[in-house]
């Protein structure tokens, strides 16, 4: 059993609005999950919810902007802050400033949840469906790294 996971150097997914670095993927732990967002100077994640869990987000580095709910609060966020983000609520974070955005995000499945996507990478797969981005595009930087760790 693995109990210690490094942030740095993981399966990398690029999407055109973001990048999530992997760290724990939800196949290998009863409740949870973790990956380090990247959002670049001028980018936003989409505006999205969570039906079946809660995500704590722990900023790192850079300055963003959290909105949220049906009417678009705004929440300056940046290093050293911790946000919360209830299931079903409806969320987007952009990046403020010239550097990018980075936080660990851990997202906690509700008890309730059924789990109809057992790996991150279902996950991923369901999500560019849903958003008409090409899976192959998204996952090709994480078949990058995998490869390059191999050599």
């Amino acid at each position: 059993m693995k109990y210690v996971f490094d942030t740095q150097d993981n399966k990398r997914y690029e999407f055109p609005t973001h990048k999530n670095d992997l760290v724990i993927d939800r196949a290998d732990a009863a409740t949870s999950e973790v990956f380090v967002v990247i959002v670049e100077p001028g980018k936003a994640t989409h505006t999205h919810t969570h039906d079946d869990l809660e995500q704590i987000f722990y900023v790192v580095e850079g300055k963003g902007m959290l909105i949220i709910g049906r009417s678009k609060e705004e929440y300056p966020i940046e290093p050293t802050q911790v946000v919360k983000i209830p299931p079903s609520t409806r969320h987007s974070v952009r990046t403020v400033g010239t550097k990018a955005l980075r936080y660990v995000c851990i997202d906690c499945f509700c008890p309730n949840r059924k789990n109809n996507e057992p790996t991150w990478e279902a996950h991923v797969k369901v999500l560019c469906r849903q958003q008409g981005y090409d899976f192959n595009d998204v996952a090709h930087a994480a078949q990058q790294r995998a490869r390059k760790k191999k050599q």
